[in-house]
């Protein structure tokens, strides 16, 4: 099987921001979604920082309720590229970084 040239996009986030009134993740993925990119998958991380170099903890004794949320979104490179204007409209707190990615397979078990 001959791998796929793809990209993929990751968005680092805090899990408090908000667009429309919903988390910004959820909003990022539902446009993911509605654009019919390959997939998306939100990580709810551990612990981390940012641009302001507080420190978010998901630690019992210093429990953050604004833990750091990395958005993962894999397709090929035009169509991501065709959906990064969009994603750099609605996040104005945060990073995103792409990669070039060999996509193996894509199944949908059916």
């Amino acid at each position: 099987m001959q791998a796929i040239k793809g990209r993929l996009l990751r968005i680092f986030i805090d899990e408090n921001d908000k667009h429309e009134g919903v988390p910004l993740y959820e909003w990022i993925v539902a446009r993911a979604r509605e654009k019919k990119l390959v997939g998306a998958t939100v990580f709810r991380a551990l612990e981390g920082f940012g641009v302001h170099s507080q420190i978010h903890t998901a630690k019992i004794l210093r429990l953050s309720s604004n833990l750091p949320i990395v958005i993962e979104i894999i397709d090929t490179r035009d169509r991501i590229e065709s959906f990064l204007p969009l994603v750099d409209e609605v996040v104005s707190e945060g990073l995103s970084t792409l990669e070039s990615v060999d996509i193996r397979f894509y199944r949908s078990g059916k």
